[in-house]
């Protein structure tokens, strides 16, 4: 039976009962008054309810108990052993070593920072098989909440999605192997806002490369005129440099200062050199090859760091020159529409961008598509042309 009581020095009423064999104790903010104890009985009333049937739920009442997460890990480790069936963080990590050996490196830390940091904190302790589709749901809710940074962002519905993604693929292995309706069943992903891309026109182009520094001109100049990603132009070395074909060859990305394969299997591709790309590389050439591997490196001959060139160079300029605050990635965003613009073939796009089809390219640029009918890339090359940016190449031709 639970008991009332009082404690000493500050006059504060007590519950004192008994979970799971266990004694416990704890404190409320009632003062010790009439009222107060005929509210809390009522509350005792329902707790022992409960306690007898086996449904208390230790954390309901006590939310702020230093005991709650204690007790609630010590219910689901004997439910555990009296039903044979393993708790969630058990199983997570079965389920891992199994998968592991599918993902390459990058993949196998983005999981594991999910089951770390989100899944194990709610899910840990708990039978598999005690999961249900409210505590799924409650769990996501949850992360909704979550803030980071230093204005306290709150966690997109992307990030989300992301988040649930291993959640659902524990949860349906989970069911078919012990035979349990899997929770996660129908519950769909939150709705994700359509990408927003802010390409910069041909006329921001030109004064971005015009204004930028001279040690960067190069490197922003072919990414604003190959659509690759930050992680592949960063990543890019002169072996992967074919001058004779002019073709840049991409089959490494750098992600986290390490070199790994590419996003995909279709970012496997070759792209092919404009002129001023070529002449871009053809002038990094003299700068970089014979001091690192890497096309585009720091003084130290090391790949360079891109939350620095955003912060040094990047942001900088865009403030510099007066144009809209955007991230770099949009320099891949500006290829793809400028390249549309021109006309060119749809399917020669995505295959510069590395695009296994040309569903995302009308998905993400729609509004940039006109009547397209070229295939090779000379249509862009001819818009280019119309424009100041090609007048480095011009001014050399006319002083030799």
């Amino acid at each position: 039976m639970a008991s009332i009581r009082v404690r000493k020095g500050s006059n504060k009423l007590f519950v004192d009962f008994r979970f799971m064999g266990i004694r416990c104790r704890e404190i409320t903010n009632l003062v010790d008054t009439p009222a107060n104890r005929k509210k809390l009985e009522k509350i005792i009333e329902k707790m022992e309810a409960e306690l007898t049937l086996g449904i208390f739920d230790y954390a309901k009442y006590f939310p702020k108990s230093d005991k709650a997460q204690e007790m609630v890990a010590l219910r689901d480790r004997r439910a555990c052993i009296e039903t044979d069936m393993p708790a969630f963080k058990e199983f997570a990590a079965l389920w891992f070593s199994e998968k592991e050996i599918e993902w390459r490196d990058t993949y196998k830390r983005k999981i594991q920072d999910i089951i770390d940091m989100y899944l194990l904190p709610y899910f840990a302790s708990k039978p598999l098989d005690t999961i249900k589709k409210t505590d799924v749901l409650a769990f996501r809710a949850s992360l909704a909440k979550v803030t980071y940074g230093k204005v306290k962002k709150h966690l997109s519905a992307a990030r989300i999605n992301s988040i649930m993604v291993p959640l659902g693929m524990i949860l349906k292995e989970a069911a078919k192997r012990y035979k349990f309706d899997n929770p996660y069943e129908d519950i769909k992903s939150l709705k994700q806002p359509k990408v927003d891309i802010q390409p910069f026109t041909l006329d921001e182009v030109r004064r971005f490369i015009e204004g930028v520094r001279e040690d960067y001109r190069n490197y922003y100049l072919v990414r604003f005129f190959t659509g690759m990603r930050t992680s592949e132009v960063d990543g890019l070395t002169w072996e992967n440099i074919d001058f004779d074909r002019r073709e840049i060859v991409i089959k490494q990305a750098l992600v986290k200062g390490k070199i790994v394969p590419p996003k995909t299997q279709e970012s496997y591709r070759a792209i092919a050199m404009s002129p001023w790309v070529y002449e871009a590389l053809q002038d990094q050439y003299k700068v970089t090859y014979k001091r690192s591997d890497y096309v585009f490196c720091a003084h130290t001959g090391s790949p360079l760091d891109y939350n620095n060139v955003n912060k040094q160079v990047w942001h900088p300029t865009l403030r510099l020159l007066g144009l809209k605050t955007r991230n770099a990635y949009q320099t891949r965003h500006t290829a793809a529409t400028l390249w549309l613009a021109a006309g060119e073939s749809p399917e020669w796009i995505a295959s510069q961008m590395g695009h296994s089809t040309t569903k995302m390219l009308f998905n993400t640029y729609s509004r940039y598509v006109p009547n397209m009918t070229r295939r090779d890339g000379s249509a862009f090359e001819a818009l280019v042309n119309q424009s100041q940016i090609a007048q480095r190449s011009t001014d050399k031709e006319t002083s030799q």
